[in-house]
């Protein structure tokens, strides 16, 4: 069974996330730029806007979170990301505890 975790209620928190990684990754102005370079050759995306903020929060949000929407559709919620857990390794954590455990 596939676990998901219903993101739908955080998602502007986190295309505010992509929104500020300006350095990395596909988002951060991608939006405002592609609205420019599509400006420059006739064209527009409606889903863009009229403004940079606009822009850039449409595309994180429809286009570089597409997949969490997708998956978001097929378990009926909004946006959805898989969750795994991921914990230590009991042989790390048991060496930690060799190494560092402290007599009471």
């Amino acid at each position: 069974m596939n676990r998901i975790v219903d993101i739908s209620r955080e998602i502007d928190a986190k295309v505010e996330v992509n929104r500020a990684n300006v350095s990395l990754g596909p988002a951060g102005r991608s939006g405002s730029r592609l609205r420019r370079k599509l400006a420059a050759e006739g064209k527009r995306l409606p889903l863009l806007g009229a403004d940079d903020d606009t822009a850039d929060r449409q595309y994180i949000k429809h286009i570089v979170l597409r997949e969490d929407a997708e998956l978001g559709r097929r378990y009926g919620v909004e946006f959805a990301e898989p969750f795994h857990y991921i914990g230590p390794k009991e042989s790390m954590l048991d060496d930690y505890i060799a190494r560092h455990a402290e007599r009471l």
